[in-house]
């Protein structure tokens, strides 16, 4: 699973690892539970059916699913309760609908089951069908309300469908075939996110993974801890550019403000390796995110 705050990445981050995970022709799935078909967009498709598909723009085995709840919703009552047809009435009364919107905590552990059944499904020869399943997951702010309402639904239930398959997804979120990482950028708010989410999941009980630091640039000064005018000044003369007063001034200001920066994002780096968690960096990519991008960021996680 990859979560993070909102605006770090982590949707592109999930599809460089499933990408990742392919290597050697092992089939992977890359899931999305959020509504907000961000994997169409990221790979310039059309908006994802509730079906996994495989995506064809690459050369690897890489199947993509968007989890639609109310579809879920409809596929748990046909399979636990043979209510196919007495469901897709439901459906056109707007009662499927209803439930889902009303309550978040049943809309979480039908994206959960169905991100387990995935997991756990086997072919006919008793081989998983996957060889990982990829969550891009809820933000860090939802993730452990998201993660852990299966067992909140398993203690409340007494018996059936509900209690058995919540105690299932519970199981397995909880063991070692699950990893949650962390996507962060060197920004204050997402690093403290990160630090709250980490201690939020080992209270849960469930497994987090590595720490990846998205968007990483290398500092453009260093070995220059303070610019001077003058050593501007006989920067420009040697490069042959004008050197007045108020070029000199502008691009003092810059080099003052990216000194700031990368001094406050090694204090970050640091607060983020107290943490104990393995740390993976991805370079910030300079032409944007496209399918070269997702597959260059793949390589650095397969590395």
């Amino acid at each position: 699973m990859v979560t993070g705050k909102g605006g770090v990445g982590k949707t592109t981050v999930a599809a460089a690892l499933a990408l990742a995970l392919t290597a050697g022709g092992e089939r992977v799935l890359l899931v999305e539970v959020e509504g907000r078909q961000g994997l169409a967009q990221l790979f310039e498709l059309e908006p994802l059916p509730y079906a996994e598909r495989r995506l064809g723009e690459v050369d690897a085995d890489l199947r993509l699913l968007a989890v639609d709840a109310e579809e879920a919703l409809l596929e748990y009552l046909e399979l636990f309760y043979k209510m196919g047809r007495a469901g897709r009435a439901l459906r056109k009364l707007g009662a499927i609908d209803f439930a889902t919107t009303v309550a978040p905590g049943l809309r979480d552990i039908l994206l959960t089951g169905k991100v387990k059944e995935a997991t756990t499904r086997k072919d006919d020869n008793g081989n998983r069908m996957y060889r990982a399943v990829v969550l891009d997951a809820p933000p860090t702010g939802r993730i452990g309300r998201f993660l852990n309402v299966t067992a909140e639904a398993a203690r409340l239930a007494k018996l059936g469908p509900i209690k058995s398959q919540s105690e299932g997804v519970a199981a397995l979120l909880r063991s070692p075939m699950t990893s949650v990482h962390l996507v962060t950028l060197l920004e204050e708010m997402p690093v403290q996110e990160t630090t709250d989410a980490l201690q939020e999941l080992a209270a849960l009980g469930i497994p987090a993974g590595k720490i990846i630091i998205n968007g990483s640039r290398p500092p453009l000064l260093s070995g220059h801890p303070k610019v001077t005018q003058a050593a501007l000044k006989r920067g420009l003369a040697d490069a042959g550019l004008p050197a007045d007063q108020a070029t000199i001034a502008g691009l003092r200001a810059e080099a003052n403000a990216h000194l700031a920066r990368t001094a406050l994002e090694e204090q970050l780096r640091t607060e983020l390796s107290h943490l104990g968690r393995p740390i993976v960096e991805l370079p910030l990519l300079p032409d944007g995110v496209d399918l070269d991008g997702v597959q260059r960021l793949a390589n650095i996680l397969g590395s």
